[in-house]
């Protein structure tokens, strides 16, 4: 008779499954070839798969044997998304599933590497997100500004803001435009990490993500997942209202806008470098623009086919997050572990995820580390070396 592997985390498969985009049961027993209720049974933690079937599950799924040995990383606090009711469940379950992995990569180089300090200020002073009001978000707005010294032009770039003030940043393709970013603050460290779309991305709009997730860090930390579930709209329209406030503070960017018009936001766009239409819905936030006048700038957004594109969206070029690409560099080229060590001793998923969310160039782990090569020095005298090559003509004093 055949034993289950002692060990095994139930709630891996599931994790990988969600990661790997497979939606049912019974799908995987297919490619396994088993009955979808073994699979069932072994997501549910009534049986354990034995020895050979942890192989298949492992070959299948792109993941080393212990992955399903290893404890989930908890997120004990919910993941704040943007969830539209068409959103399909497998989206965000696998939304959730680059999360944990992002965590439990960030978790292991922090056990070689120093990550910046958290630098999030408590600017609720106590108070619960429910009592926020719209000027107490501008007031907000404007105190991280001066907290972390930005002062009150446009931000630059907000992905390398959210490394420096110690957030977790990785990016994944979403697979649908259902779905932007994810923000969620690890449990074991009490550190943020967020998720960025790369689907059909551009500077502005990545601008406009960071801000947004940065907003759930900072106004939503203590949020329940019930408290989520029921006010989601609301924690949302807050998240919006602190990230166009931060990316457009009031004590300045009203102050450009001579002649609310599509042609004078794309102006602005060029030095803020914020969409057309977060600028529109900037000033309305604002009451600078009457409401019906909002509505006629959205009309003409749209008839211009701009609400897919927008002009000089790909005018720059796209933010990328460094701060884990920069820790595994640094732990190989110091000596400290091999790229073959860390996929074997450390990681359990494949070198393709570990590199799309650590924003490592892809094959990254097959590159051969570089060899310091001593030139030789030609013996050789100068002037032997040179001689032919020209004539030195001096300059005379006038």
């Amino acid at each position: 008779m055949r034993v289950g592997t002692p060990g095994f985390v139930p709630a891996r498969l599931l994790e990988a499954r969600a990661a790997r985009r497979i939606k049912t049961q019974k799908k995987l027993a297919e490619a396994l070839g088993v009955v979808s209720s073994t699979v069932s049974r072994w997501e549910n933690g009534d049986i354990a798969p034995d020895a050979d079937a942890i192989s298949a599950l492992a070959d299948h799924l792109g993941v080393r044997r212990e992955f399903f040995l290893r404890p989930v990383i908890e997120s004990g606090r919910p993941m704040f998304h943007r969830q539209l009711s068409n959103t399909l469940v497998a989206d965000i379950r696998y939304q959730h599933s680059q999360m944990s992995w992002l965590q439990e990569i960030s978790s292991i180089l922090q056990h070689y590497v120093d990550f910046p300090s958290i630098d999030i200020p408590d600017v609720l002073g106590g108070a619960s997100w429910k009592q926020l009001r719209e000027e107490d978000i501008e007031h907000i707005a404007l105190e991280l500004r001066r907290h972390w010294r930005i002062g009150d032009g446009p931000c630059g770039d907000i992905v390398a803001l959210l490394e420096r003030i110690g957030i977790i940043v990785g990016t994944i393709e979403m697979g649908t435009s259902r779905l932007d970013g994810l923000c969620n603050w690890s449990v074991g460290e009490e550190r943020p990490h967020v998720l960025l779309a790369t689907d059909k991305m551009s500077f502005p709009r990545r601008q406009m993500d960071g801000a947004h997730e940065l907003a759930h860090a900072v106004l939503h930390r203590n949020v329940t997942s019930e408290e989520l579930a029921g006010n989601l709209k609301e924690i949302e329209t807050q998240a919006f209202r602190l990230a166009s406030a931060f990316l457009m503070p009031s004590t300045s960017y009203p102050h450009e806008v001579r002649r609310p018009s599509l042609s004078s936001f794309l102006s602005l766009k060029e030095r803020w470098r914020v969409s057309i239409k977060a600028q529109i819905h900037r000033l309305a936030d604002l009451e600078i623009i009457p409401s019906e006048y909002v509505v006629d700038l959205y009309k003409l957004h749209s008839a211009k086919g701009w609400t897919r594109e927008e002009p000089l969206d790909r005018e720059w070029q796209l933010s990328e997050p460094r701060l884990l690409r920069d820790a595994l560099n640094l732990i190989v080229s110091s000596g400290v572990r091999t790229k073959d060590d860390l996929l074997a001793v450390e990681f359990t998923m494949s070198p393709e995820d570990i590199e799309r969310l650590g924003c490592l160039t892809r094959g990254w782990f097959v590159e051969k580390e570089g060899k310091l090569v001593q030139l030789r020095v030609s013996e050789t005298p100068q002037a032997a070396r040179v001689g032919g090559a020209g004539t030195v003509i001096p300059f005379y004093r006038r």
